[in-house]
């Protein structure tokens, strides 16, 4: 018997980490709706899937506007039936500068994308899980070495990877009678565009500026996979992976 395909959201599905997640759940035979703030990257991600992006679906989201979110999950239900899993990704940073020349503005956009944007989707994502048949589904959110330790300069984006911990703990508990399984990936150094300036030299604890080594992104999209995979009476509460040689377990 040929089991039915399985319903996955991806958010930040343009580019980087969600791209290659995207691009893992596809080939391994899901059905994603892929949402960001700008269709044509989306669509580029549909047509690298090749075949395997027949069963995708773009749907220009800002994950920071209430009705958007609503108008993704939405979409999701009516094409494809049910949700068997939510990836919680989209996220931005703000100018590493000092905390006190931070606007209000950047830091607002940072809180309402990062932790207002993971919640807003989490929230829609649980409403569906609870009442569809069979009840259930997973949610898995990125949070980042930043959800232990911060960089130099970076308060809000430490600050809303942090509050993700605080999201996953919460979901996990409050999912349990739905059976609906929330855990945290958070991920160090994964070689995307985003983190290409790492190989060139960025600012340490100490003041210095060094060379951080990088780690394929397909390593991360393999670790989600994993945790997909699990049944819903398992889960991967918390994983980290990382450029084994980067500088996160010694001393900064």
């Amino acid at each position: 018997m040929t089991l039915p395909a399985r319903i996955a959201v991806v958010t930040g599905a343009g580019t980087g980490i969600g791209k290659a997640v995207a691009l893992g759940l596809l080939h391994k035979g899901y059905n994603v709706a892929l949402a960001g703030r700008r269709r044509e990257p989306l669509e580029q991600v549909v047509a690298e899937a090749g075949l395997s992006g027949t069963r995708a679906m773009v749907v220009p989201t800002d994950v920071s506007n209430a009705g958007s979110v609503s108008q993704l999950f939405a979409k999701a239900q009516s094409t494809f039936g049910r949700l068997d899993l939510l990836f919680n990704n989209a996220g931005v940073g703000a100018p590493a500068v000092d905390l006190d020349e931070l606007s209000y503005e950047q830091w607002k956009n940072v809180v309402d994308i990062n932790l207002t944007g993971a919640f807003l989707c989490t929230q829609q994502a649980f409403k569906l899980m609870k009442t569809q048949q069979p009840m259930g589904g997973r949610i898995i959110n990125n949070g980042s070495i930043s959800a232990h330790a911060p960089r130099p300069n970076s308060a809000p984006y430490t600050a809303t990877k942090h509050a993700i911990t605080g999201l996953t703990k919460s979901t996990s508990l409050d999912g349990r009678k739905y059976d609906i399984a929330c855990g945290q990936i958070d991920i160090g150094n994964a070689h995307t565009e985003l983190a290409a300036r790492m190989a060139k030299g960025v600012p340490q604890a100490n003041g210095t500026i060094a060379v951080e080594p990088l780690m394929d992104v397909a390593h991360v999209a393999s670790s989600v996979l994993f945790m997909a995979s699990l049944p819903l009476d398992a889960n991967v509460q918390f994983l980290t992976v990382m450029a084994t040689k980067m500088p996160f377990v010694g001393r900064g």
